[in-house]
């Protein structure tokens, strides 16, 4: 009689707080819009190049509608509580970024590109689909920090031994197949970065000597490890002339060092290291240095009567968009030459969709990274706000350094931008990226228990 008294008065376990709602109906109205919104990109191309439907649509849009789907459900029952606006903003660059590609392969028939393009986003959403599957606690990733750093450095190192394309070694080219590891080593870097900084945040925010202001020379011990590891990574894409990439995780170790101590002077010393080294590479580097002189004077191969080149094409198409733009398929950014559809795949978008598509599709990038920073605020672990942080950056950098060159704001560095440009693994990396947020604000936007609330 006393156990079964003690067993009914036992206080029942507290009810879990009311969290976000899960949203997931949002997301699927968002992801028909972005699919239909693809679809017909990809019919008004079809109609303005050939004066017909394209012979695939039906295929088109069954395998894109079906990728969606797939892609939908995963989140639904895998990460109930993420973000909605993620997974549609994702698809629908994606999918714009396929109709661009779609249009330049019409003026370009010797160098068809979109179904490889195409089979190369269906591999990504694969991927986003195991990620999500299978990673159910982003912290676990913590524990693998080391490996990651060593198999980011061997993905960076690798192309050095295989011949340079275009002036820069990025590339690893084996039986008529091409892979760009350092776009998966930026992942691997956010993961290490994120992991050693958030054990070490307190040392590094409160440690050290002061020197002046609020800045602080940190310990040794304390930024030696992650300094080393990040030189070390630069000098090898120095090596390697990949600069933009360099830019990136350059960026990256400053944006991710001052989230974790909360110090503004290290985006004042993260500026200066960057123009001193900006200044000594495109000084003394012939091929950044041939890159710099075309951004100060685009026109100089007008001058010289040897016609317009890459940037000054990029410009004029620009310019000739205006307002609402050309219309898909109307344009002539294809003369741009071989880039059009990787580096200068924005200058399409500029020419044909005009000031207003371009700015609309800018604003899809920049609610993307808000959504991913929202989600490392409201993350409670230090590793998972790292992380969210970035992996949200990275987007950043990328769009800001690929628009800034394209548009002659900042030197061309050759890198893709993210779903829009061709490229293998630049579509995979960033649907690899789009994961790891879903996965993070799921986290993020979880409700907990009202015991682990109080605590």
């Amino acid at each position: 009689m006393t156990a079964l008294t003690a067993k009914v008065t036992e206080p029942a376990p507290p009810p879990p707080e009311a969290g976000a709602p899960k949203r997931r109906g949002v997301e699927l109205t968002l992801l028909a819009g972005a699919v239909l919104v693809s679809v017909l990109g990809h019919l008004y191309v079809g109609l303005a190049t050939t004066g017909h439907v394209p012979r695939f649509a039906g295929r088109y849009a069954a395998g894109l509608g079906a990728a969606a789907l797939l892609a939908h459900l995963a989140v639904r029952f895998r990460a109930p509580y993420a973000d909605p606006l993620v997974l549609p903003i994702a698809v629908l660059l994606n999918g714009l970024g396929l109709v661009l590609i779609q249009r330049l392969d019409a003026t370009t028939p010797g160098h068809l590109t979109a179904g490889d393009q195409l089979r190369w986003s269906a591999l990504g959403m694969a991927l986003f689909v195991l990620v999500v599957a299978l990673l159910r606690d982003h912290r676990v990733l913590q524990r693998y920090a080391y490996l990651s750093v060593a198999a980011a450095l061997v993905l960076m190192l690798v192309p050095v031994f295989f011949p340079a394309v275009n002036g820069a070694h990025i590339w690893i080219r084996f039986a008529g197949l091409s892979f760009q590891p350092g776009e998966f080593a930026k992942i691997l870097l956010a993961v290490f970065f994120a992991s050693y900084l958030a054990a070490n945040r307190t040392a590094l925010a409160l440690t050290g000597r002061r020197l002046f202001w609020k800045l602080r020379l940190l310990p040794g011990r304390v930024l030696g490890p992650i300094l080393a590891i990040w030189l070390l990574s630069v000098g090898l894409l120095v090596l390697e002339r990949d600069l933009g990439t360099s830019l990136l995780f350059f960026g990256l170790f400053v944006i991710m060092l001052f989230t974790a101590t909360g110090r503004i002077g290290w985006i004042a010393i993260g500026l200066l290291l960057a123009a001193l080294g900006a200044y000594a590479v495109g000084t003394f580097e012939p091929h950044v240095h041939s890159r710099v002189n075309d951004w100060l004077n685009p026109f100089a191969s007008i001058e010289r009567g040897e016609g317009p080149g890459q940037l000054a094409q990029s410009l004029f198409a620009f310019g000739a968009g205006g307002l609402l733009g050309a219309g898909l398929g109307h344009g002539h950014s294809f003369l741009i030459g071989f880039a059009a559809k990787s580096d200068f795949i924005l200058a399409t978008a500029g020419e044909e969709l005009g000031l207003v598509g371009l700015a609309a599709i800018l604003l899809l990038y920049g609610l993307l990274v808000a959504r991913g920073f929202r989600a490392g605020l409201a993350l409670r672990d230090p590793f998972g706000r790292l992380l969210a942080t970035g992996l949200a950056s990275i987007v950043a950098l990328q769009v800001f350094v690929i628009a800034g060159g394209v548009t002659g704001l900042i030197p061309l560095t050759g890198m893709a931008m993210p779903f829009l440009a061709q490229g293998g693994s630049s579509v995979v990396t960033n649907w690899i990226i789009v994961a790891l947020l879903v996965r993070l604000s799921d986290s993020a936007r979880r409700p907990r228990p009202a015991d682990e609330g109080a605590m």
